[in-house]
Parts: C-alpha cells; structure tokens; sequence
C-alpha cells in the first residue's frame, strides 16, 4: 500500500502511455472547476471526461475522483455506488478527513485511494496514476489541514477557508450542527468555533442569515452530480434547503 507523504516517488508505476480519463464528482461547480483548472497543466497525463454537471455520462472513466466537499464522507452509500457502477474502473476519495475509521471504512467499501486535498497537483496526479496502475494510495494524514492553493471553493473571494465555506454549505443545504459533526468528523465545539468564524466573516448573527447569505452566494448545490451515476440520465436540480432555526 503506498502512502504519498508530500512526495510519491520511490515505487512509482512506470508512466502509462495513455492519459487517465478521470471523472470528478461534486455538487459544486465552483470546486469541480478549481480541481479541473488546477490539473490543467497535466493534461497529457490526466484528462478529464465527466465535468460538466448539466450532461449525462457519456462514457466510462479509468478513475472517478470523489470530492467531499459538503457530501458524506468515505462512509456513505454514496461511495458504495460509485464502487458498483461499471462506469469507473477505479475510485478515488479526495478529502481533508483522515480518521482512521474513515480510512478503514473506505477500504472495507472497495476504494482503491484516498488522497489528500493538501496534496500539490503533481502529487495528486502521481497518485492517480499509481491508482490507475493497480496500486492503492493512502495519503498520509496532513499535519495541518490546508488545501492546495490552485483548489477553489464558495466564499474564497470573502475570506472564507475552506473549511469554513464546507460547513456553511452544510448549513446552507439545511444540516444541524449534529448533521455536520457527523459528515465531517469534527467536534461539536470544532463545528461551533468555524461557525462564529464565517458569522463574522459573512456578517450575519443568525442562522437563518447565513442560509440567505449562502443562497445568495452560490453555497446551494449545482446538482446532485452522483444521480447521474445512479440513473444514467443526468442529474437532478436541488430544491430549496429546509429552514433551520438553530444559531
């Protein structure tokens, strides 16, 4: 099992003559877009087929690149799905979560990775193409959680971290403070700090604000981009998050 500790080098594959056709999963066009752009440079070793969140699937992928960002983690049905459909040869969790039982769950489920967002893009792809060639990649835990600054998410522009933009995403979508402990693997407290952080950033005091803040500025989900890997037919459109009261 090979663990890329900044760096991937030492039993590297031998480089596939063909590039990987990955499929990037999210529900955000913003953060598909960052890891798109932020891969572009490795276009003669990466191509990405599956993007546009408005098309259906069209053809099957080497790798399907699941992001977590404000979806379940590697311990959802969510992965199951992506393990099952014949449209992907291999599955990827991109995520900033290394609990160990995360992990562990990841692998029980069939993941052939699980890759840091910290990761910079050459490592990223070194990785995918260990993926690719059989190997599976664990991404040793980040000591500090920060993602690879070509990466982009909702709220960059006004300060948000990513981190930050995650949780009130969540909030947006309509999730307690429980929900997003849970989704994310954080503390209460954890969830409770980051979330007096944006209200300040955001200058909103209530919860109720910050999910008009949210809808306002691009925090809903595009899509719901696995439907399409469920359905084949493309993806279905949110509705209006549930109203939460809790501050």
């Amino acid at each position: 099992m090979a663990h890329p500790k900044g760096g991937y080098s030492p039993a590297m594959p031998p480089r596939v003559t063909e590039p990987i056709r990955l499929a990037l999963i999210d529900d955000y066009d913003i953060v598909l877009g960052g890891l798109a752009h932020m891969l572009d440079d490795y276009r003669d070793r990466v191509v990405i087929t599956e993007i546009d969140t408005n098309r259906p699937l069209v053809e099957d992928v080497d790798i399907a690149l699941y992001d977590s960002f404000a979806q379940g983690e590697a311990d959802t049905g969510q992965i199951d799905l992506l393990v099952d459909s014949p449209r992907a040869r291999r599955v990827v969790v991109y995520t900033w979560s290394f609990h160990p039982e995360l992990i562990a769950s990841a692998r029980r489920r069939g993941v052939d990775g699980y890759l840091s967002k910290t990761l910079p893009a050459a490592e990223l792809v070194d990785a995918l193409e260990a993926v690719h060639a059989g190997k599976v990649v664990i991404s040793d835990p980040p000591p500090l959680v920060h993602s690879d600054p070509g990466l982009d998410w909702p709220g960059r522009l006004e300060g948000l971290t990513d981190r930050e933009s995650e949780i009130l995403a969540l909030i947006t979508q309509g999730r307690s403070n429980a929900d997003i402990a849970s989704l994310t693997y954080l503390s209460p407290n954890t969830i409770k700090s980051y979330i007096r952080s944006l209200y300040r950033k955001i200058d909103v005091t209530s919860r109720t604000k910050a999910v008009l803040w949210g809808i306002a500025h691009g925090f809903r989900p595009d899509h719901h981009r696995l439907d399409a890997w469920r359905d084949g037919d493309g993806t279905t459109v949110t509705t209006d998050p549930a109203s939460k009261t809790e501050d």
